[in-house]
């Protein structure tokens, strides 16, 4: 399981009042995500894991590639670990809304699990992301209506095209999501401080017992 050689951060015991799991991006590590995302979070109530991809990589394929009998085995794979790391934390602390995020492959890989519809989370954050493979590719469309996602690009970004982020965009849209998008002109492959914004604005939503909500008003 992912949780034997991943990390856990973050509140424990009675002060825990969210739950996220993060996932690291290729060539990443859960310590890199605690130093490059964690550490600029000020929340304070939350149980954090970040699991570790055993080869480095969640898959071999680049996101856009098509997808192949081998991406397609890697992917079950990571997906059963991303499940497995989303149990474990809610087995510690039953009945707290959950925030599933990820950075770049880690969030490509984090929405192909929302949209498969299984064991859910209680909101997505999707830093710089896409779907895996392409249009013409076999992909799952079965997110729960009007889950709350935010997902994040760049015009700039070397690993995740802008085309890719506006077709996963469309197809979160075409499944009825609470979809928040922001594309970010010249930003590279990296969280800015908008997305940590959004980021600890959705899990201290969570963390006091309601829905993240997209808007200016509270």
């Amino acid at each position: 399981m992912a949780a034997a050689t991943g990390l856990r951060r973050g509140a424990s015991g009675s002060a825990v009042k969210a739950l996220c799991v993060f996932v690291h991006g290729r060539g990443q590590s859960p310590e890199e995500m605690e130093s490059h995302v964690l550490k600029r979070l000020w929340a304070t109530n939350v149980a954090f894991a970040l699991p570790r991809a055993p080869r480095g990589a969640w898959y071999d394929a680049k996101a856009v590639d098509p997808i192949s009998s081998t991406t397609r085995a890697q992917l079950e794979e990571a997906l059963g670990l991303i499940g497995d790391e989303i149990a474990a934390l809610r087995a510690d602390y039953p009945g707290l809304p959950l925030l599933l995020a990820g950075f770049s492959q880690g969030a490509c890989l984090s929405l192909e699990y929302v949209c498969r519809g299984q064991d859910a989370p209680d909101a997505l954050a999707a830093l710089t992301g896409c779907r895996v493979g392409t249009t013409s590719c076999d992909r799952p469309l079965a997110a729960p209506a009007d889950l709350p996602v935010y997902l994040s690009g760049s015009d700039a970004d070397p690993w995740i095209p802008v085309t890719a982020s506006a077709e996963a965009m469309l197809e979160l849209g075409r499944q009825k999501l609470q979809l928040r998008t922001d594309l970010f002109p010249g930003r590279g492959h990296e969280v800015s401080p908008p997305e940590i914004a959004m980021l600890e604005t959705m899990l201290t939503d969570l963390g006091n017992g309601h829905k993240p909500r997209f808007n200016a008003t509270r």
